[in-house]
């Protein structure tokens, strides 16, 4: 459902798509050609004495830098820009649909639940044309890239991303598959929530003249103790990712080292290439990361 609702609202913004995309892409080969001067600079000029080498590659260091920080901005506001209007336009594609309900039509859906799909729906949808335009877009590149340029380092010690990309992409299947349901659930929560409020607003009267206002806060007090356990158990889910996360990336960090600096002291790995390698392998998991949040 939600790739069509993209296509259609994003068909009149198709050339600021194809901006942030080729911005992204640019910002992408930018931040991975850095770790490969950087070891150069370690290999060619600390190694070497060389302070020239030093200072000419630093300055084209600084250069790319400057250019993946230009990217960064131009891509950011290009897609917080296309993103807000997607959700503007689906709102009130949402509102106009919703006025041409019949009674039937509307009384099917409940009031509760169109005014969620109006504001927080369409806020979704918005949040993650962003997140798309933001990260999605640029998680593949870097991936792919990262994976290049590290096989490109040391093809030996490339053999441990075949054990630290498939283990971090499992325990994020893993969180993602009993996230997806708790968001839904949030969702009907948040209808429910709208639903008690609305009727305690719209039968105010009735409620003190009939003295309900104890079950009446009784009914309010279930649903939102409803929404908060829901959201609680994903943030619980939230909570334990990140370490979990944060210990596949150590561990990986400590093999490569482990293992390269075996490689440096039988002279088939330079110092900068560990170097560089290491800051691909964060590169490849944090493109990991992103893609499955």
């Amino acid at each position: 459902m939600l790739l069509p609702v993209l296509r259609r609202f994003l068909r009149p913004y198709r050339r600021d798509v194809l901006r942030v995309v080729l911005l992204q892409f640019l910002q992408t080969i930018a931040d991975l050609s850095l770790p490969t001067l950087n070891a150069d600079i370690i290999d060619n000029g600390v190694v070497l004495g060389d302070t020239g080498y030093i200072l000419r590659v630093g300055g084209v260091m600084l250069a790319i830098s400057a250019l993946q920080v230009a990217c960064a901005i131009g891509a950011v506001f290009l897609g917080a820009r296309t993103a807000m209007s997607v959700g503007r336009d689906l709102r009130h594609a949402v509102f106009t649909r919703v006025q041409r309900f019949s009674l039937a039509e509307a009384g099917r859906f409940g009031a509760p639940s169109l005014i969620t799909r109006s504001t927080n729906g369409a806020q979704q949808v918005q949040m993650v044309t962003f997140m798309s335009f933001v990260i999605i877009v640029m998680a593949p590149i870097m991936m792919i890239g990262g994976i290049i340029m590290a096989v490109r380092q040391d093809l030996g010690l490339s053999a441990l991303l075949l054990v630290a990309v498939p283990v971090l992409l499992g325990v994020m299947v893993f969180i993602a598959t009993r996230m997806g349901p708790l968001f839904r659930t949030i969702q009907g929560r948040i209808d429910r929530i709208n639903l008690v409020m609305r009727e305690q607003i719209s039968g105010v009267r009735v409620i003190r003249a009939f003295t309900r206002q104890p079950t009446e806060r009784q009914r309010f007090a279930l649903a939102n103790t409803q929404l908060r356990d829901t959201s609680l158990q994903v943030g619980y889910l939230m909570a334990l990712m990140f370490p979990v996360v944060q210990l596949i990336i150590n561990v990986s960090s400590v093999a490569v080292i482990w293992f390269g600096a075996g490689r440096i002291d039988s002279g088939a790995m330079e110092v900068g290439s560990l170097v560089a390698f290491l800051n691909y392998l964060m590169q490849i998991l944090m493109s990991v990361l992103m893609a499955s949040m």
